[in-house]
Order: structure tokens, then C-alpha cells, then sequence
């Protein structure tokens, strides 16, 4: 997907997929004692604003400018503090372990680049840092709610299992639920949930 894409989608006023965090992000940050955190393929920053509200130092890094300034909006809207950091994927390159969270909710990249991305993220979380993804899985392409409609952007979990050999995977799962989430992610989904630890040495 070209920048110009998520430009125009992100463009209306409503947000594309809502204002409300990712179900599962919700799930899991509740344990999670705050810190500094990066959220990828944020988008309109649904997902960085509610780190923040729990008291995150946060960065939301998108492709789209547009996007990115929604996000700014509805973290003034929430009152919290919001980093944003426009770029492609494809040339972030992060500080070595400088952050204790990496955020990946739908970041949907061809394979090499996921792999790319995923070391990246490895590389730059503090001992002890957590990486928390959700997307969706190839299963999805059947299903038309939500997701890239191309099987390379899909992502299998076994995939994840050897990209991320260096973390703790304390929960790997591929589950189908309802996805609920502005007019774009609507229904029953085939997705695939992560959630990886840096080892202490």
C-alpha cells in the first residue's frame, strides 16, 4: 500500500478504524508497568493515546502524515502527551535497546520487510521489554472483514515463531473473533496474537 493510500483513507473526518484501542492491546497492557513505547503502523493513533492514558511515554511511527495528525488531535482531545515519527518502515532504524514496548497492531508488511522489522524491534527493546502484535493470519483472505487481500501480506504465526527466535514467546495463538473496529475491520477474523519478552541476561 503506497503512502498516498493511507493519505486518502486517513483523510475523511471519521476515524478509519476508530477511536477506541485494539481489543487485544487492551488485554495485555493492563500488566504492563509504564514506560517508553513505540506503536508501528500506528496510523490515527487509537492505540498510542491509550498507552499514554495509562501513562506511557509514547511514540506513534506511521507512513502517513495525514494519519499522524489525527493522532495528534485526538491525544490533545484525551489530554496526554503523544510523540509521532512519519517515515517507512523500510528505513526505521531505532536506537539499540532504548524502548520497553513495541507495539504492532496490523502492521501488515511483505514478508522480508516484516522479518526486517521484527529484528529491528528485538534489537531495540530494554531487557525485559515486551513486544505485543496482533494480525491477521492467512485464514483471513476468505473471510473479507478486514486485512490486506493479499496472501503475502497475511501473516502465519509459524513465520513469527522463527523471526522472533531470540525473544521469550510467552503466547503465540492463531483464534478466529470478532473484530470490531471503525468501518474497515468488521466481523469474524482469523487472526494471530503475539506476545514476546527480551531475555535478562
Amino acid at each position: 500500500m503506497t503512502q498516498a493510500f493511507w493519505d486518502q483513507r486517513f483523510g475523511r473526518k471519521a476515524f478509519a478504524y476508530g477511536e477506541q484501542p485494539n481489543d487485544f492491546l487492551v488485554e495485555q497492557a493492563s500488566a504492563l508497568p509504564p514506560g517508553d513505547a513505540i506503536c508501528l503502523a500506528e496510523g490515527e493513533g487509537r492505540n498510542a493515546v491509550y498507552l499514554a492514558s495509562l501513562g506511557h511515554r509514547v511514540v506513534a511511527q506511521d507512513f502517513s502524515a495525514v494519519g499522524l495528525a489525527k493522532a495528534q488531535a485526538l491525544a490533545l482531545r484525551r489530554g496526554v502527551a503523544l510523540r509521532v515519527e512519519q517515515g517507512d518502515l523500510a528505513a526505521w532504524n531505532p536506537s539499540p535497546v532504548s524502548v520497553d514496548l513495541v507495539v504492532a497492531i496490523w502492521m501488515h508488511l511483505p514478508a522480508s520487510l516484516r522479518r526486517q522489522v521484527l529484528a529491528k524491534a528485538a534489537w531495540a527493546l530494554r531487557p525485559g521489554g515486551v513486544l505485543l502484535l496482533e494480525g491477521y493470519g492467512p485464514e483471513q483472505l476468505g473471510l473479507g472483514t478486514g486485512g490486506p487481500p493479499v496472501a503475502e501480506l497475511l501473516i502465519p504465526s509459524q513465520a513469527l515463531r522463527q523471526e522472533l527466535a531470540g525473544l521469550e514467546l510467552e503466547l503465540l495463538r492463531d483464534c478466529r473473533r470478532v473484530v470490531q473496529e471503525g468501518a474497515f475491520h468488521q466481523g469474524e477474523s482469523a487472526v494471530v496474537q503475539l506476545r514476546a519478552r527480551k531475555p535478562i541476561p
